[in-house]
């Protein structure tokens, strides 16, 4: 009862009572624009419906300039004007009046209700499943019996069986649905649970009245069946946003815990990353992560910038180059000015633009849901007119409302709830068996929609790993040395040099300068491996004309013999044959990377890809994606980069490789396998047949309401008979759905406009 009562409060007073002690300040952050800003959780949102209601309240109130929901994560961000003086308190009483239970944004807190919330819908779902199955079993003893030689005592005790099982289940199961309808009625406004509760409660009701009139017909089946099958959508609902909200909370990871700053006497203190101020001087040490955004004074090494451009090959860094926070250090020291810290991060602008974007999909959501307002008004007005009707036709209480709640079961949306989540289902599994899995419930209709598809570079057209380029010219005892030095040293291009030559043999005594390369003796002759001017080979590697501008070199040297590798990314096998059946099928192709334009050039020329930009930061990307939209272009975004995540989530729709970083993937609709760049093309195939599917889907539903409801109205069908034809148009759409598993033409071919 603890959980339940935390779950689903009678009254929302404690809340709009706790402001007045609590201190706000520790959750306000002020942006240069000089707006103050506060991130809130808010407990009870069950549907989309509740995106428009809660911004709309809190925009409402005096000061607000902005208010964004956040469906997946349930976080509320509001901003207040500049002149305005930030007032928390009047936000949570709002969400109070409104039925919402919130407080200051704590990912702790959030976690536990949120498992406290899949623990209780888990239970709902075992109750109403196992109450289904027993009262179905009873229900096809009296119907069988209706037509044999069944008693009416024998008839009478399976219904009250029936009811015995049937009313706790149902006051149990159904809470999820009952509170959303509560607070819907209390904020004066309509949902889809509203006709639900409406439904389930009358035909219980009617079901106890024609119990103990000795009828032959109870409908206990039908409500208990109906609430199994709605609990189930909603538990996976959950899930889907438990787990997309785990992946997106994996970009922590990438920021420091703590610092080493030095102090102005020269001593190496560590201390929180929080405490770093901008101006302060922090040491940065092979294999840490940069815990702050600075400008480096001394020193030199190799970094990790794959989360700012995208690039997996470290960049050499020196006296004057800009580390980001979340940087990692492969080797070399470096002694940084702090540009900036805590929250203004570049790290940080990822996170809030990746929330930004994560909200403004939420919008799309909305359209389902607006159409839903729209038709749970229709279904109580349709039912209540029927009641009123029959009345004053002459029938009798007692038939009027047998016909209303026939209306209210027959309209029940459940074929129209699942004209599209079938098809999704069918056709998710036959990308699954394609190599793409999907993350997100609209995707096929996004998808379907795109004129335009926009690719990252690195990781994305090319493989994520690099390798090394021709070596027919070098001399195979250097390759063979290469190939042991690098066994010893964990840098990314050691890495793809060792994988090029797996059975060679590691070395031993091997010496690592940082900044320079590897060292070792082989046979009496001293070897390195390493950069040029490490090795002695600059003349070397100036005196080379056809190195490939977007290569990183390598230096070997053996004795007096000297010979430079490339190393670079190569293309996904595939990719030329993918953009021209992309294009074949009238679609515009794009490039935007973070890599430096000689390495993008050639990509985009081998390609045939005519618009590029290089040197893209997430903004620049995000940019970009919003100029071709008001343009009226819809895009597919595919990438997988850290920095591809908040233009991921503000595209259209987007697509990334299952290589890509947690957070990347997290934000994609979809996650394609492998090393070739096919499933792409097929996602947009599955999707185009997925919507002509839900189409006809649709249809089927509009076509079964327009027959069904005249003759529900018309008192020719009993609740008993409203519960068959909707479990019926279920099945018919269902049937239709399985088309997408069976149709071959999804799979192969060409894209079909």
């Amino acid at each position: 009862m603890a959980t339940q009562a935390l779950l689903f409060p009678a009254t929302p007073a404690p809340v709009a009572a706790a402001p007045v002690a609590q201190d706000y300040s520790l959750f306000l952050r002020r942006d240069p624009a000089g707006q103050a800003e506060m991130a809130f959780a808010v407990e009870g949102i069950d549907c989309a419906a509740c995106i428009d209601e809660i911004e709309d309240g809190c925009e409402a109130l005096p000061g607000v300039a902005r208010a964004r929901l956040n469906y997946t994560t349930h976080r509320l961000t509001i901003g207040w004007e500049a002149r305005a003086e930030p007032a928390p308190a009047l936000v949570l009483e709002a969400l109070a009046k409104a039925g919402y239970r919130a407080w200051p944004f704590e990912a702790d807190r959030l976690e536990a209700i949120d498992n406290a919330t899949s623990r209780h819908l888990l239970r709902c779902l075992g109750v109403a499943g196992f109450a289904a199955m027993n009262i179905m079993l009873l229900s096809v003893s009296v119907w069988s019996g209706n037509v044999t030689d069944i008693t009416p005592e024998t008839r009478d005790f399976f219904h009250w069986l029936s009811a015995l099982i049937a009313l706790p289940a149902a006051a149990y199961a159904g809470q999820p649905f009952f509170q959303s309808a509560i607070r819907a009625v209390r904020a004066r406004s309509l949902n889809m649970d509203v006709p639900i509760t409406l439904g389930v409660l009358l035909a219980l009701s009617v079901s106890v009245y024609e119990t103990l009139h000795h009828a032959e017909h109870a409908y206990f089946d039908s409500a208990v069946m109906l609430l199994f099958f709605l609990l189930a959508g909603r538990t996976l609902d959950h899930a889907m946003r438990r787990r997309t909200r785990a992946e997106a909370g994996n970009l922590a990871a990438l920021k420091a815990v703590s610092a080493n700053r030095i102090e102005a006497d020269g001593r190496l203190v560590t201390v929180p990353a929080g405490a770093v101020k901008p101006g302060d001087e922090v040491m940065l040490r092979a294999g840490e992560r940069a815990p702050v955004d600075g400008l480096v004074l001394s020193g030199t090494a190799s970094v990790d910038e794959s989360l700012v451009t995208g690039e997996t090959l470290p960049r050499a860094v020196g006296a004057g180059g800009m580390v980001h926070a979340g940087s990692l250090i492969h080797d070399g020291v470096l002694r940084l000015r702090t540009v900036a810290a805590g929250e203004d991060t570049f790290l940080d602008e990822i996170e809030r633009l990746l929330d930004k974007a994560s909200t403004a999909r939420g919008r799309y959501i909305r359209l389902a849901d607006r159409a839903a307002r729209l038709y749970a008004p229709m279904v109580h007005t349709t039912a209540l007119l029927a009641l009123v009707g029959w009345l004053i036709a002459g029938a009798s209480l007692h038939q009027a409302v047998l016909i209303a709640v026939a209306v209210l079961i027959i309209t029940c949306p459940c074929a129209l709830a699942l004209a599209v989540p079938a098809v999704q289902v069918v056709a998710a599994g036959t990308l699954m068996r394609a190599g793409v899995l999907i993350a997100s419930g609209d995707t096929f209709e996004r998808l379907a929609e795109i004129d335009t598809v926009a690719f990252d570079k690195t990781g994305t057209l090319t493989l994520p790993e690099s390798s090394l380029s021709d070596t027919s010219t070098v001399p195979a005892p250097l390759l063979a040395a290469a190939a042991r030095l690098a066994l010893a040293s964990t840098h990314p291009l050691a890495r793809a040099i060792a994988a090029a030559h797996p059975d060679a043999r590691p070395l031993d005594a091997v010496r690592e300068v940082p900044g320079g390369g590897v060292e070792a003796e082989i046979d009496g002759v001293t070897a390195r491996l390493g950069s040029p001017a490490f090795c002695g080979c600059e003349a070397l590697a100036g005196a080379r004309a056809d190195a490939a501008p977007d290569a990183s070199r390598v230096a070997v040297r053996l004795g007096e013999a000297c010979a430079v590798l490339d190393i670079r990314q190569a293309l996904r096998r595939d990719a030329p044959e993918v953009m021209d059946e992309l294009r074949a099928a009238g679609l515009d192709i794009v490039l935007l990377s973070g890599d430096r334009r000689a390495a993008v050039a050639p990509v985009a020329a081998r390609l045939g890809v005519a618009e590029w930009w290089a040197q893209m930061r997430p903004g620049d990307k995000i940019a970009v994606l919003e100029s071709l939209a008001a343009k009226g272009r819809r895009v597919l975004m595919v990438g997988d980069g850290l920095n591809d995540a908040p233009s991921l989530a503000s595209a259209h729709v987007s697509l990334s490789p299952i290589s890509a970083a947690d957070v990347t993937r997290a934000q994609a609709d979809a996650v394609f396998l492998g090393e070739r760049l096919a499933p792409v093309a097929t996602a947009i195939k599955v999707a185009r047949r997925a919507r002509h599917l839900m189409r006809q889907n649709l249809m089927i539903a509009v076509v079964y309401n327009l027959i069904a409801v005249p003759l529900a109205v018309a008192g020719f069908v009993t609740p008993l008979v409203a519960a068959l034809a909707m479990s019926g148009s279920s099945v018919i759409v269902t049937l239709n759905a399985l088309r997408a598993r069976t149709d071959g033409k999804m799979a192969g071919g060409k894209v079909a406009r």
